[in-house]
């Protein structure tokens, strides 16, 4: 009895000893051959600083800043010498969506402010918010915010490395307002600084002040601006977007997004002779967030 048993054992094991080979022989010979399994590579944390640390830029930092200041005196000067097509549009990209589009021009007449009429219909099918003329208006002077030679004061430059803008080489600086007040908006944010002309090709941030929010009651507050090139001289902001939030009727989020678009840019030769008066539409924005 027990001889049975360990023999139907034996057997047992085997069958089993037999099924593993066959197992085993069915495995591709180079999978057999690769050996040992070698450990996982080791897994490590790169911490991205808060602050950058690029090195020292190839030319001073306040050098760098003295000449960008300068040029953006000069962009101011001939800013204000062009006439221009300008376009806003804001889409309401949750559902049920929709689009505003307004055209206007922005000229510069012989007192030296600079005004905004419309020169197209006003044409929306926004659903779930709405922005009146005055809106409008404050949305139209975004893109005119420079740091002239005047206002540098009223920061610090953190150099943060170099980056390419399509074909340009660009240095980049963090700006940080020194101090906030009541009176005073300020950037906060980055510029792009070409390293050809050492002046500013695109400028990202936003407008702060010791007073809580925007200082207005748009939803929008981080704004991206990009400038084009002017008779081989000027760079000329011509587009800024923002996405932002707000909420709806329903107390749900509404995904918006602003695009201003400048285009048609002329010299304005007679200023006497700037685009007329057109009652309940010209009006003087209000320049830079202040």
């Amino acid at each position: 009895m027990n001889r049975t048993i360990l023999t139907m054992s034996r057997l047992r094991h085997t069958s089993i000893l037999v099924a593993a080979l066959a197992v085993i022989s069915a495995i591709p010979t180079h999978a057999q051959d690769q050996g040992p399994m070698a450990p996982p590579p080791k897994f490590e944390v790169n911490r991205i600083p808060s602050v950058p640390h690029p090195g020292p830029p190839p030319i001073p930092v306040q050098e760098m800043v003295r000449k960008f200041a300068a040029n953006e005196d000069a962009m101011k000067k001939a800013y204000a010498n062009y006439n221009f097509t300008q376009t806003i549009r804001i889409e309401d990209l949750s559902d049920p969506g929709g689009k505003l589009t307004v055209t206007g021009e922005s000229y510069t007449k012989p007192d030296g402010q600079r005004y905004w009429r419309v020169t197209k219909p006003v044409n929306s099918d926004l659903k779930s918010t709405d922005f009146s003329m005055d809106d409008i208006h404050s949305i139209a002077s975004l893109p005119e915010f420079v740091l002239t030679t005047e206002e540098i004061g009223n920061y610090n430059f953190l150099y943060a490395g170099q980056d390419k803008l399509d074909e340009l080489t660009t240095y980049v600086f963090q700006v940080k307002p020194k101090q906030l007040n009541r009176t005073q908006r300020f950037f906060d944010g980055a510029i792009w600084i070409d390293d050809h002309d050492l002046t500013i090709v695109k400028m990202y941030g936003k407008f702060v002040s010791e007073l809580a929010g925007t200082g207005t009651k748009l939803p929008f507050s981080m704004f991206e601006t990009y400038r084009e090139n002017f008779q081989e001289k000027y760079w000329l902001p011509t587009y800024t977007n923002s996405d932002d939030f707000q909420s709806g009727p329903d107390n749900d989020q509404l995904h918006l997004r602003l695009v201003i678009h400048a285009t048609d840019f002329k010299l304005n030769t007679s200023p006497a002779a700037a685009a007329p008066d057109t009652a309940g539409q010209e009006k003087t924005p209000p320049g830079p967030p202040k």
